[in-house]
Order: C-alpha cells, then structure tokens, then sequence
C-alpha cells in the first residue's frame, strides 16, 4: 500500500533525531500504556476467581472454563480483523470505541445474575481486548519513529503487558477475598472511563484520505479459522488431544486459513497483503513472540500445579509468589531497549531465550519441601527478564520496517501472535503433564508430570533461541532493526 492515498500525520512529537521523550510523549506514552496495562491484567484476574464466580451464578464445574475460553476466542480471533480496521479507518476512534465497550462490559460482568449475562459480558470484554490491543499498539509505533525511542517504548508496552497479567492474577485473589468476584470486573471501569476522557484530546491520530474497501472474504475466513484454531486448542486442554472435537475444530481452522491464503492472492485490496507475511522481520519477529508466549505462560500454569497440588499453596498464595515473575518482565522491559541499541534484535533475542531456557531448566530440580520455593523464585524472575527481552526483540522485529499506514496491520498479527502464543501453551503442556502421570492426582504424581513439562518447556525455548542464532548467523547482521 503505497503512502500517496493517506492524509496527511500529526506532525512527530520530538524533534529527529532526539533522544529523550518530549511532555506530550510522555503523556501519550501513559495513556496507552495504562490501556494495555488494564488488558493484560483482564486475561489474568478471573483466573483466581473461577470457582467463586461458579458458586455465585450457579455454573457447573464442567462448563467454568467458558469464562476464560469465551474471552480468549473473541480476543484472537477478531484481533487481525480490528487491526486492518484500524488501519482504514482511524486507530484512535477503534481504540476509543473500544475501551468504551470494555468499560460497558465490565459493568454487564460486575453485575451479572446468570450464567449468560456472565459469558456475554466476557464475550464483549473478548471484543473489545481485539479492538484496544493492536490499535493501541500501533497508536504507539506511529507516535515514536523507529529507533531508540520506539525500542524504550515497546520495552515498556511488553514490560507492562507482561507486569499485568501476574497482576491480574495477584489483584484477583486478592478482590475475591477482600470484597467480591465482581470487583475483577467493576476495577475496569474507572479505568476505562478516565483513557475515552482523555484521549481524544492527547492522543493524534492518522487517516486515509481515501476509505478503502474491506476484503470481506478474507476476513470472514481469518476469523473464522481462528476461532476455530482457539477453540481447538481449548477444547484439547478439556477434553483431551483424542476427544473428536479437538482435531475437527483444528482441522477446519487449518482449512479455513488456508483458504484465506488463496483469497489474499486475489484480492484487490486484500486484508492482509502477501508481501507483509513474505517480509523476513515479520515471520523472524513473530516466530520468536509465539515461542515466547507459549512457553512463558505455560509456566505460570505448570508452577501453579506445583505450588498448590504438591507444595499446598492457596490461590492467593501462588499469586503472590508470581509477583516475583512480574518483577523480573518490568527488569527486562526495561532493559529490552537498551539491549536492543546495543546488541541489535537478533542477538538480544538470542541471549533472551538463553537466559530463559537456563532458567526454566532449573526448575527440573523441584522437590515435595517447601524449601525449594527459594529456588522457583529465583529462576523465575531469571526467567521473566529473559523472556521479557524475547518479547520486546519480537514486538520491535515484527513492526521495523512497516509504513506508517500499515501499522496497524504489523501490531494486529503481532497481538494474534500473542493471544495465540498464551492460549495453545496450556493444553500443550496439560497433555506432556496427562502423559507423564497417566491420571494419578497424588502430589508425587504432580510433581513428576510437572517435571517432565518443564523439561518440555525449556527445550522449546533453546529450540527457539538457536533458531534465532541461525538466522542471525547467515544473515550476519547487527543493526537494531534486524
């Protein structure tokens, strides 16, 4: 897409070449920041409260996961349809639009009486996560040209991202506890409310002079196989790999995003143009995110197994111990940029996903004692700065070199990447854990499966990792963009 039919930007917020953030960068550096904040916290904070929110509205043990999977197969599988959106329409009115339907549907959840008035606000919540997350990311790229300032930028987005959903799971126990299950929902609103007043007046915001038309058949089979990739891969958590429900889903999704391969060929105004899939910053990026998310939120739920099953640990307490974790993603966002402008992209990814796989793999050493929690503390806090350095290599990788009118388009197959990533993990890792224990529930048994997974887990991530060292090899580069 060429950049002669877009209306004139904004004009750029910091002189060129400027090394430090003007006011008005860092006032929209905030807001966006606090919007993203608030999603990642949402994916996490019912997770504790599950059971409470079964008791409450009368849902039975089989049908609590929809909670989480109703949300999780709205926030993917729309994600790169509300991305291109953005793109023709307006970033800042999708973004606004939708943290004003997740403040609505905050209130539907915090207020719900029923099972279906529940599972709808998540729906909306799902929606609105899909609308808020790549429009925001790319309200954010477009603010900060590439370079230093975007790699700080993007460090903070992911440190904050990732800060959020160990958060989430904190601030939920601790609601639940304290007050209600519905305050997971109704702490969203005041939230919401103060980004749609502020917004429109801090944020700017570019427009295509000429409305494009949308690629319909591109976007009904996109979603459509996506949605049935997530639901495959949640059902499979369920009810197991060989429940029939598990490969047809699949399989139809795999048809589905086939077919939406074959339709972007043709389309004059394709939802996804070829070329952007073809470009080598945008697989390298995004194949590192996947692998980034899968393992890392993983983890969290391996760990949790152990902590309460063989350890004993309350949800509260699990929670808690994953504040750690969360320290240790803000260390590395933090770090990510200046990583970046030092070693370049593919290096940092590379020593990210070392750090991480060293780290993970110590946990193959947890015993039944409730001494080795020292141990899990450390590793995982080695393990979120390294991770987190993956992430900010992945999110700077996959939106280098992309015009400005496709951002948009770059930040939304960045976010499906993610939403992907966190929701094929569980049942991966769920499966090696059934294997290894063959049904036993004894924490003995636990630990063992556990145990296995993590050794799962690491080997992906120095799978990952070496793949990165490859490429950086035969490409020979060190720029911050490669």
């Amino acid at each position: 897409m060429s950049t002669s039919g877009t209306a004139p930007t904004a004009a750029p917020l910091a002189p060129p070449n400027s090394p430090r953030m003007t006011g008005r960068q860092k006032l929209v550096l905030v807001l966006l920041l606090g919007a993203q904040f608030m999603i990642a916290v949402d994916f996490s904070i019912l997770n504790v409260a599950l059971p409470a929110v079964g008791k409450g509205l009368g849902f039975s043990l089989a049908h609590l996961q929809w909670i989480a999977t109703s949300f999780a197969l709205a926030a993917a599988g729309f994600t790169l349809l509300f991305g291109r959106i953005a793109d023709l329409l307006g970033r800042k009115r999708l973004f606004i639009g939708g943290m004003a339907v997740l403040g609505l549907s905050s209130v539907l959840g915090g207020l719900a009486t029923t099972p279906g008035m529940l599972l709808t606000a998540r729906v909306l919540q799902g929606l609105a996560t899909a609308a808020v997350t790549p429009a925001g990311l790319a309200l954010l790229t477009t603010a900060f040209k590439e370079g230093p300032l975007r790699e700080r930028a993007l460090g903070l987005n992911g440190a904050l991202m990732s800060a959020g959903f160990t958060a989430g799971a904190v601030l939920g126990g601790l609601l639940t506890d304290l007050l209600s299950w519905r305050w997971a929902f109704l702490i969203n609103v005041p939230v919401a409310a103060l980004v749609v007043a502020l917004a429109p007046s801090v944020i700017a915001d570019s427009r295509p002079a000429v409305r494009a038309k949308l690629d319909v058949p591109g976007a009904v089979t996109v979603t459509g196989g996506l949605l049935l990739l997530v639901f495959g891969l949640t059902q499979a958590g369920e009810s197991g790999w060989t429940s029939p429900t598990t490969p047809a889903a699949l399989l139809a999704g795999a048809a589905l995003l086939a077919a939406f391969l074959l339709v972007e060929k043709r389309a004059a105004a394709p939802l996804v143009p070829l070329r952007v899939l073809k470009r080598p910053t945008v697989v390298r990026g995004n194949t590192a995110g996947l692998i980034a998310f899968v393992t890392e939120t993983s983890l969290v739920f391996l760990l949790t197994l152990y902590l309460q099953e063989v350890l004993g640990y309350s949800p509260l307490a699990t929670g808690l111990a994953f504040g750690v974790l969360g320290i240790g993603t803000v260390a590395g966002g933090m770090l990510g940029g200046r990583a970046i402008g030092r070693f370049g992209t593919r290096r940092t990814i590379v020593l990210g996903g070392a750090v991480q796989a060293v780290a993970t793999l110590s946990l193959v050493a947890l015993g039944s004692s409730g001494g080795w929690i020292t141990l899990l503390l450390a590793a995982t806090f080695v393990g979120g700065v390294g991770n987190m350095l993956v992430i900010v290599g992945f999110m700077v990788t996959a939106t280098s070199g992309i015009p400005d009118e496709e951002q948009g388009l770059a930040t939304g197959l960045a976010t499906m990447t993610q939403q992907v990533g966190i929701t094929m993990g569980i049942p991966v890792m769920s499966a090696v854990v059934t294997a290894r224990t063959g049904g036993a529930t004894g924490p003995d048994a636990v630990l063992s499966g556990v145990s296995t997974a993590v050794l799962v887990n690491a080997a992906i991530v120095l799978a990952g990792a070496l793949l990165a060292g490859a490429s950086l090899v035969r490409r020979g580069a060190r720029t911050s963009t490669g």
